[in-house]
């Protein structure tokens, strides 16, 4: 028997890994595996505003929208433009909802209207990044402060001579409707008041979110599994996609990388003009200045935390949405309950991360982090007013921070590109 034919060892083959994909039943599981953690938090602290139905549907008013500007991100940064003019279209959203609502005498003209305004700091953003090959950057912030000076401006020059308007704020705007599942009002409503461990909570819950809901908001929800639909469902969502992530590959295929671009932005902005409509028309009933408050660098990050995807997108702006609206319901003892469940939470990331992902050092730090927040849960009643109103901005940086190992963004997101280098 010779070398030759000896039988040849074959190395053996690992499977691919599996990604996690987050499915439906998961989600739902997830989301009532939450209110439970919340009903927990509830009996202890008897903070009974964290599920009640006014905390939840003024998180539903204030994660619209963030929704919306971090959808406008999204669909900027898939074809590979950075927007951080996010901010500055909104700001043309809020002023050019209030004059088209007082205009034509309707709040949904103000909603058009808003858009358009919107799509006019997208056309600047697209002009100079797409055509002009600007830094994406440098032209994003430049709207901002454009956007800001702008509407001012404007402000003096159209409302200042209205009744009940001036130089910062419009008169009072025309109302959007809203709807409500009447017949589940009283049920739910009973069932709050009792206070029951998770059927109370779940009662709030659904209560905040069938009664008085607006016309707009429920405009906004449709938005983000439409954008899934259009964006990964589609030849032109495809197309785009390829964009932000190899341009050079898309031309060489035939694909008008400049037009794709541009509808991109042009999309982003309509979006977060809609998120400054949306502020204007249905959070304030008026316009006022600087009323956007930094949204749009909010929505920047709920589109970061979801991973550039719309589902993880719309978790990040409820997320923003909860926490700011937890400083309007008996702020320092809301927050202070919601400091139990951060603590728990930061557990179990810390069990997860030590026996499925065998991360010893991580899972160390972060279990020293769940310990630290308990101390100041078991130490102090109360946390003052000063700190609840920074809390949306703190829920900001920590969440980043705790999903940045997961993340990834667009291959060629921010990346300069010039017609013709794919020869």
């Amino acid at each position: 028997m010779t070398a030759t034919d000896l039988p040849v060892e074959r190395p053996v083959e690992t499977p691919p890994a599996r990604r996690f994909r987050l499915s439906a039943p998961m989600l739902l599981l997830g989301l009532a595996g939450l209110v439970v953690l919340l009903s927990v938090a509830r009996l202890v602290t008897g903070a009974n505003d964290i599920t009640s139905a006014g905390t939840v549907s003024a998180a539903l008013g204030l994660a619209v929208p963030i929704g919306l500007a971090g959808l406008g991100g999204l669909w900027s940064e898939r074809a590979g433009v950075v927007n951080i003019g996010l901010e500055g279209m909104m700001v043309l959203g809020t002023w050019f909802g209030a004059w088209g609502a007082l205009q034509f005498h309707s709040p949904w003209a103000g909603v058009l209207a808003g858009a358009i305004g919107g799509a006019l700091g997208a056309a600047i953003h697209a002009v100079a990044t797409v055509t002009f090959g600007v830094d994406h950057i440098i032209s994003g912030v430049a709207i901002n402060i454009v956007g800001v000076g702008f509407t001012q401006y404007l402000s003096q020059l159209v409302f200042n001579g209205m009744p009940g308007g001036g130089t910062k704020n419009s008169p009072p705007l025309p109302k959007l409707g809203t709807v409500s599942l009447g017949f589940l009002d009283d049920p739910l409503r009973t069932l709050e008041a009792t206070h029951w461990f998770v059927l109370s909570d779940f009662a709030g819950v659904l209560r905040g979110i069938t009664q008085g809901v607006s016309w707009f908001t429920i405009l906004a929800i449709l938005l983000v599994p439409l954008s899934f639909y259009v964006l990964w469902r589609t030849p032109f969502g495809l197309r785009l996609r390829a964009c932000g992530e190899r341009p050079v590959a898309a031309e060489s295929l035939g694909v008008n990388v400049y037009l794709y671009k541009w509808a991109a932005v042009l999309v982003s902005g309509l979006l977060a003009g809609l998120g400054g409509a949306f502020l204007s028309l249905v959070a304030a009933g008026i316009y006022r200045d600087g009323q956007t408050g930094g949204r749009g660098y909010i929505g920047l990050a709920a589109m970061i935390f979801g991973n550039w995807r719309p589902g993880g997108l719309a978790g990040g702006a409820a997320l923003f949405g909860y926490t700011d609206a937890l400083q309007l319901r008996q702020g320092g003892i809301s927050v202070h309950a919601l400091l139990l469940v951060v603590a728990l939470l930061l557990a179990a990331v810390a069990v997860y991360q030590l026996v499925r992902q065998r991360r010893g050092i991580a899972a160390l730090v972060t279990g020293i982090v769940a310990i630290a927040v308990f101390a100041i849960f078991a130490l102090t009643d109360t946390v003052p007013e000063q700190f609840t109103s920074f809390t949306p901005h703190l829920t900001t940086l920590l969440v980043l921070s705790l999903a940045s190992q997961r993340l990834r963004m667009p291959a060629a997101d921010g990346v300069p590109y010039r017609r013709g280098q794919a020869k």
